[in-house]
């Protein structure tokens, strides 16, 4: 069994910084690409940022040079700090992880249940 758990939502004020962490455990033999996505009320989820194995970044144009995604490979972690937070940036953020369980050649992709950050206007 595989478990992506987010942390780090809350409320900030507009300007404010936020930083969200997502953790990946259990029968784990590898984790590829992990990114963020984030769904505001009544919309889509959307991409927001996504890392590779060896630290390659992407980013969505609506965060680009606000939000940062990095992550620390040995704990399976994935971090996404935000900052410049608007109130359109209000939404639930996920966490998707692709994962390799340990004595299984297949890659999976693991979803984590989201954290709530919320930016007022």
């Amino acid at each position: 069994q595989v478990q992506v758990v987010e942390s780090g939502g809350g409320l900030v004020q507009p300007g404010g910084s936020l930083r969200l962490s997502c953790a990946a455990s259990g029968s784990i033999g590898s984790v590829n690409n992990m990114a963020w996505y984030r769904q505001g009320a009544g919309k889509e989820r959307e991409l927001v940022a996504t890392i590779t194995g060896d630290g390659g970044t992407n980013y969505a144009d609506f965060v680009k040079g606000r939000f940062t995604i990095s992550r620390d490979g040995a704990k399976n972690t994935v971090f996404l700090q935000m900052s410049s937070l608007k109130p359109e940036d209000t939404a639930v953020y996920y966490c998707n992880a692709q994962i390799r369980q340990r004595n299984l050649w297949s890659v999976a992709t693991h979803w984590g249940r989201g954290t709530q950050v919320t930016v007022p206007s």
